[in-house]
Protein backbone atom coordinates (compact mmCIF):
# COMPACT_ATOMS: atom_id res chain seq x y z
CA UNK A 1 0.00 0.00 0.00
CA UNK A 2 3.05 2.51 1.04
CA UNK A 3 4.46 1.74 -2.68
CA UNK A 4 1.01 2.69 -4.25
CA UNK A 5 0.88 5.78 -2.35
CA UNK A 6 4.67 6.63 -3.58
CA UNK A 7 3.56 5.95 -6.85
CA UNK A 8 0.90 8.20 -6.84
CA UNK A 9 2.62 10.90 -5.39
CA UNK A 10 5.55 10.70 -7.45
CA UNK A 11 3.14 10.60 -10.97
CA UNK A 12 1.13 13.46 -9.47
CA UNK A 13 4.74 15.63 -9.14
CA UNK A 14 5.88 14.83 -12.44
CA UNK A 15 2.51 15.74 -13.90
CA UNK A 16 2.77 19.17 -12.37
CA UNK A 17 6.36 19.59 -12.61
CA UNK A 18 6.12 19.42 -16.62
CA UNK A 19 2.93 21.50 -16.61
CA UNK A 20 4.17 24.13 -14.43
CA UNK A 21 7.79 23.91 -15.04
CA UNK A 22 7.35 24.18 -19.03
CA UNK A 23 8.46 27.48 -19.15
CA UNK A 24 11.44 27.21 -16.76
CA UNK A 25 14.78 27.19 -18.43
CA UNK A 26 17.15 24.60 -17.37
CA UNK A 27 19.60 26.35 -14.21
CA UNK A 28 16.37 28.69 -13.05
CA UNK A 29 13.63 28.08 -11.06
CA UNK A 30 10.20 29.70 -10.13
CA UNK A 31 9.65 31.81 -7.01
CA UNK A 32 6.34 33.02 -6.17
CA UNK A 33 6.75 36.54 -4.52
CA UNK A 34 4.34 38.82 -2.38
CA UNK A 35 2.46 39.38 0.75
CA UNK A 36 -0.70 39.14 0.12
CA UNK A 37 -2.45 36.22 -1.92
CA UNK A 38 -3.73 38.08 -4.55
CA UNK A 39 -1.02 40.13 -5.25
CA UNK A 40 1.44 37.01 -5.45
CA UNK A 41 3.52 36.94 -8.64
CA UNK A 42 5.60 34.62 -10.25
CA UNK A 43 9.79 35.40 -11.05
CA UNK A 44 11.81 33.09 -12.70
CA UNK A 45 15.13 33.09 -11.43
CA UNK A 46 18.89 31.44 -11.81
CA UNK A 47 19.50 28.48 -9.03
CA UNK A 48 22.76 30.62 -8.73
CA UNK A 49 20.82 33.23 -6.76
CA UNK A 50 20.09 30.90 -3.75
CA UNK A 51 23.90 30.75 -2.54
CA UNK A 52 23.52 34.37 -2.21
CA UNK A 53 23.28 35.58 1.33
CA UNK A 54 20.53 37.93 0.75
CA UNK A 55 18.59 35.71 -1.12
CA UNK A 56 19.01 33.76 1.60
CA UNK A 57 17.76 35.31 4.30
CA UNK A 58 14.83 35.93 1.83
CA UNK A 59 14.53 31.81 2.29
CA UNK A 60 14.43 31.97 5.54
CA UNK A 61 11.75 34.54 5.87
CA UNK A 62 9.80 32.44 3.87
CA UNK A 63 10.18 29.04 6.03
CA UNK A 64 9.18 31.11 9.06
CA UNK A 65 6.18 32.28 7.67
CA UNK A 66 5.04 28.95 5.73
CA UNK A 67 7.56 26.19 6.23
CA UNK A 68 7.20 23.65 4.00
CA UNK A 69 3.59 23.64 2.71
CA UNK A 70 3.01 26.02 0.29
CA UNK A 71 -0.33 27.25 -0.82
CA UNK A 72 0.75 27.62 -4.56
CA UNK A 73 2.68 24.79 -4.61
CA UNK A 74 6.14 26.15 -5.37
CA UNK A 75 8.45 27.90 -3.54
CA UNK A 76 6.62 31.65 -1.98
CA UNK A 77 8.58 34.74 -0.43
CA UNK A 78 6.79 37.17 1.56
CA UNK A 79 8.26 40.72 0.71
CA UNK A 80 7.21 43.22 -1.58
CA UNK A 81 7.68 42.69 -5.48
CA UNK A 82 9.66 45.81 -5.64
CA UNK A 83 12.16 44.83 -2.60
CA UNK A 84 11.97 41.57 -4.69
CA UNK A 85 12.95 43.29 -8.21
CA UNK A 86 15.67 45.48 -6.76
CA UNK A 87 17.61 42.20 -5.28
CA UNK A 88 17.64 40.33 -8.26
CA UNK A 89 18.53 43.79 -10.07
CA UNK A 90 21.51 43.88 -7.99
CA UNK A 91 22.17 39.93 -7.85
CA UNK A 92 22.29 40.19 -11.68
CA UNK A 93 24.84 42.74 -12.15
CA UNK A 94 27.53 40.96 -9.65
Amino acid sequence: MAIRQMSRRSLSREKRSASSGADVPKGHLAVYIGQDEKEKKRFVIPVSYLNHPLFQELLFQAEEEFGFHHLMGGLTIPCSQDLFTDLISGLSRT
